[in-house]
């Protein structure tokens, strides 16, 4: 076990003995709370991907774009000779 983990281990641990005296009720109702925060975490873990496809939105084809990158190239590098 890595020093991370031992130390996640031992607050997990800390919050567990803090919060063991809680009712039974009050107890449901942090497990709600953590369940719907990890449940959030992964909506938003997926919405992030999402944002990177279909972005990009054009009449023209796939081609015609290639072909304006490549006309716009400019190569106007000089060369000095020694």
């Amino acid at each position: 076990m890595d020093m991370k983990t031992i130390a996640s281990t031992a607050l997990i641990d800390n919050y567990f003995g803090l919060l063991n005296g809680l009712s039974k009720e009050n107890k449901l109702r942090l497990i709600a709370k953590l369940s719907k925060s990890v449940a959030d975490e992964v909506v938003e873990e997926e919405n992030v991907v999402d944002r990177f496809f279909g972005a990009f939105k054009s009449d023209k084809s796939a081609e015609d774009i290639i072909k304006e990158i490549r006309e716009s190239r400019y190569f106007g590098r000089s060369v000095e000779a020694f």
